[in-house]
């Protein structure tokens, strides 16, 4: 463990596709499409390429808000920071239970497919094996990770064959008619299936792990879903045309049976092992991520301390892991559809408010809310899965709409009696709120956490031209202004803390200027002077909104550095010059700068830049 207690950042490309893709290729690949095509017959192969598109639309939001906060704890930690500990407990709970649910699925997957091909008891031999897995994250989630590899590399692999000789006895009878139930059946089945595509979650889970996250969790997930959805269509469509209706419907071993049809009994025990290995990894990856929302749920206070305890040794929040283990089991108890149907929504929930946390963040113009990837067609992509992900909750059974009811009520619960008493985090949506009321709601300690979350990402660190910005004065000028009137003000800002005389600080500004303007672009200005003494250094930030007019050509300057030092600082005094250099020239500044909300905002823009750190501390 680090001295702030953080998570070890071990993950690449490699582990990030490798959890994604294994959490999601295994119940909902291996047992869920003989169900599914019970439902809407041929139609199931649409069902799975619809939850696709519409996860599609989940994941660019997930990507975007990730890549803003890469954190343990994944939606829970941006639905939290969006609307409140109220709403975050809620979430956090239900996707803690979501994907233990996932991961109790895949064991109840496991057991039949044991059974079938070794005489041990199914459940007992699932229950040995999720206790060997929580010993694997509880070493460290490098080596679960890697193990995450092997896995997947041999399901792709199995999956890859399969498809292949399935062709040769594909039945095209069996596929007509391809909808046969209608659309609604289709729809329907889409939320049954959803839960497919939940192991997209576990990448936002364990985000805080993650190497470089800006580019690695966004590439990782769209690689995983675009991959995974392919094999998902190409496997169901392939089954569907091997297997007759009275074999495949209600099935629990579809791709099984698929393979007895192609290789005979060879081929059902090796894609019976593809199972077991594909429940495996589901269950591998969903203690992974599972236990980080208990982590994350205790860092914030809403669970007790306990649960975010590291281990110092393997640097794993043990605790957490142990009582996901726990409910994973525990889980067992439920009947198949339940868990399906249950994971599911709760998926869907989550989904849909990542959706609504994009539009939050966004509009509450939060300056520190600085994703890597942004979700493009914004807001309509977020808007079309709200309105997708809606209609397959609509089409969900009214016991599994009771389950999720009663979660949420257990969630509220939870932080009612317990996390409210400790619960003080700022929250996006405090923001808009604020701006509609013209009420004093906010202290900027989001946009402080939200900072040092981005120093994090993309360790930034501190040199003595970040400490000098932190201790810049800050002007935020309403007025159109004269330069003659600008050096005014700025020296008498200035002067007393560098203990010179005011006017004549003001007649150096001046006669600087008149020398040798120190205009440097259309809207930028860097006024520099030398004063008399040693050791003394200064920065005056400026944002004239209506502009301070330099001359007659330059006459509506918005962005100022003023820089004052003495002779001996020479040397830092042209380092800060190219720093501003660097910051004024990067992409999007000159927007960012006029839209920051307030003086603070201004610092962070430029605290946070992606200028070159200087190694002289």
């Amino acid at each position: 463990m680090n001295k702030k207690g953080n998570l070890s950042k071990s993950l690449g490309l490699i582990h990030v596709f490798a959890v994604a893709s294994g959490a999601m290729i295994s119940s909902g690949l291996f047992v869920i499409p003989g169900l599914a095509h019970a439902m809407a017959g041929p139609g199931v192969v649409w069902s799975y390429l619809l939850a696709g598109v519409l996860a599609a639309t989940g994941v660019l939001s997930i990507a975007e808000l990730t890549t803003a906060m890469p954190k343990a704890g994944g939606d829970y930690f941006f639905i939290m920071r969006s609307f409140g500990p109220g709403v975050g407990s809620i979430a956090g709970i239900l996707s803690w239970f979501s994907l233990s649910l996932k991961s109790a699925f895949a064991v109840v997957g496991m057991a039949t497919f044991i059974s079938l091909v070794a005489s041990i008891h199914g459940l007992l031999a699932g229950a040995v094996l999720c206790f060997i897995f929580v010993v694997i994250n509880l070493a460290g989630i490098h080596q679960a990770a890697r193990a995450q590899i092997f896995l997947v590399a041999g399901i792709f692999g199995l999956l890859a064959v399969y498809i292949v000789a399935a062709f040769g006895h594909l039945q095209l009878e069996l596929v007509k008619p391809f909808i046969p139930h209608g659309w609604g059946k289709v729809f329907a089945t889409t939320g049954f299936v959803f839960i497919s595509y939940g192991g997209l979650l576990h990448v936002a889970g364990i985000a805080e792990e993650v190497r470089n996250p800006g580019r690695t969790i966004t590439l990782g997930m769209i690689l995983s879903l675009v991959i995974t959805a392919i094999f998902y269509t190409a496997v169901v469509l392939v089954t569907t045309g091997i297997l007759p209706a009275g074999k495949l419907d209600g099935s629990l071993t579809p791709i099984s049976d698929g393979g007895r049809v192609i290789f005979g009994r060879a081929g059902f025990i090796a894609m019976s092992i593809g199972a077991i290995l594909a429940f495996i990894s589901t269950a591998n990856a969903g203690i992974m991520s599972a236990s980080r929302y208990l982590l994350a749920l205790s860092r914030d206070k809403l669970l007790p301390r306990k649960l975010s305890n590291i281990n110092s040794k393997f640097d794993t929040p043990h605790v957490a892991i142990i009582t996901t283990g726990l409910t994973i089991l525990f889980s067992l108890l439920l009947s198949l559809e339940i868990l399906v149907e249950t994971a599911s929504t709760v998926l869907i929930l989550t989904f849909i408010m990542s959706s609504l946390s994009v539009i939050i963040l966004r509009q509450s113009k939060v300056h520190n809310y600085r994703p890597k990837f942004r979700s493009p067609l914004y807001p309509w992509i977020q808007i079309a899965g709200i309105v997708g992900f809606g209609f397959l909750l609509f089409k969900m059974s009214w016991y599994v709409h009771l389950i999720s009811v009663g979660l949420i009520v257990v969630g509220f619960l939870i932080f009612w009696f317990y996390g409210r008493r400790f619960a003080k985090q700022e929250f996006a949506l405090l923001h808009i709120i604020e701006d509609l009321t013209d009420k004093k709601l906010v202290t900027g300690s989001l946009e402080q956490e939200l900072k040092e979350i981005i120093r994090e990402r993309d360790q930034l660190v501190l040199d003595r031209i970040d400490r000098l910005v932190e201790d810049a004065f800050v002007l935020d000028l309403e007025k159109h202004l004269k330069v003659d009137q600008f050096f005014q003000i700025a020296a008498e800002k200035v002067a007393p803390h560098l203990k010179v005389d005011q006017n004549e600080l003001t007649r150096m500004l001046k006669e600087r200027e008149e020398s040798s303007s120190t205009v440097l672009d259309e809207s930028l200005a860097v006024p520099h002077v030398v004063i008399p003494g040693e050791k003394k250094f200064q920065l005056l930030l400026a944002r004239a909104r209506k502009g301070v007019e330099f001359s007659e050509v330059f006459r509506n300057i918005t962005t100022i550095f003023v820089i004052i030092g003495t002779a001996d600082e020479r040397s830092f005094h042209l380092r800060v010059l190219a720093a501003i250099a660097q910051v004024f020239q990067a992409k999007g500044f000159e927007k960012q700068w006029m839209e920051a909300t307030n003086k603070q905002g201004l610092r962070d823009l430029i605290l946070l830049s992606e200028r070159k750190r200087d190694k002289k501390r």
